[in-house]
């Protein structure tokens, strides 16, 4: 019986995620960089907001599925034998245990027509870095009614500018600058975790963006521009309404929070994210 709690006490271990606690050293390494390198890297002052919503990231108020049954009334009779199917179900999972439900349930990035998946990551995560190549996996052939985003954890100095790395990364891609998103992402990845290269100053990061052909001009443009800085902001807020502590974590839909620890590992992860789509999907 002793050997058994010490094994599901190493198990644990193995299975929690990077906390916003255990991001502590990457905070050190922070402090390691002078303070003003660090300040003088961060966004530049906000220009006027852009209209553009392909451009800006989307806040879905919480509820968005009520709000459209309500608004639907000749659906309802359909939307009541939906919901007896949905409790009818023998499902694998438990709420409280592999996953837990967020109350209310909170804003997504995209909108309503499809469920959406959020990864709440950091690049210097060891346990993100094993995640990634899972989580690609599931997101190449996730059902075609959910739809996959990543959101940074925004903890502290350096895995804020961590964020910024990702928003630029996701713009410049956007915007055709940044041909092979991919592999620049398996390439900060292993940077980080293989050659023990932090990143932690912006001339480090716009290096990283060069060897992908970015010029100079472009990632400047993107770093501080205010679609980036919006993203960021966007980010930080969701993390605090997910109450995220800890990555990597899933949730689903902005009502649904689980990751490998909750679920049990990463094999059973995929599963814990494909029940609770399914349970969006018929609601």
């Amino acid at each position: 019986m002793k050997y058994l709690h010490v094994h599901a006490f190493l198990l644990a271990l193995i299975l929690s995620g990077c906390s916003s606690e255990q991001s502590g050293p990457a905070s050190n390494t922070a402090a390691d960089t002078p303070r003003d390198e660090v300040a003088q890297e961060a966004p530049a002052a906000v220009t006027p907001p852009v209209t553009d919503e392909k451009q800006t990231p989307t806040l879905v108020e919480e509820s968005s599925a009520e709000e459209v049954e309500d608004q639907n009334t000749d659906d309802v009779p359909l939307l009541l034998a939906q919901a007896d199917t949905s409790a009818a179900r023998d499902w694998q999972f438990e709420e409280g245990k592999q996953y837990f439900r967020l109350v209310p349930t909170q804003p997504t990035v995209g909108g309503a027509d499809k469920v959406e998946v959020a990864e709440i990551f950091w690049y210097g995560c060891n346990h993100c870095y094993d995640f990634e190549p899972i989580i690609n996996r599931w997101a190449q052939s996730k059902p075609a009614n959910a739809r996959f985003v990543r959101i940074p954890a925004m903890w502290n100095p350096l895995v804020k500018l961590h964020g910024q790395l990702y928003y630029t990364e996701e713009v410049l891609t956007k915007n055709g600058k940044l041909a092979d998103p991919e592999e620049f992402r398996a390439t900060v990845f292993r940077e980080y975790h293989q050659r023990g290269n932090r990143m932690t100053s912006e001339g480090a990061i716009q290096a990283l963006f060069e060897r992908f052909g970015v010029s100079a001009e472009d990632f400047s443009n993107t770093w501080k521009s205010f679609e980036v800085a919006q993203k960021m902001r966007v980010a930080e807020d969701l993390g605090r309404r997910y109450g995220i502590t800890g990555v990597p974590a899933v949730v689903v839909n902005g009502k649904y929070r689980t990751g490998a620890g909750e679920a049990g590992g990463y094999p059973n992860l995929i599963k814990v994210i494909d029940e609770l789509v399914e349970r969006e999907s018929i609601r």
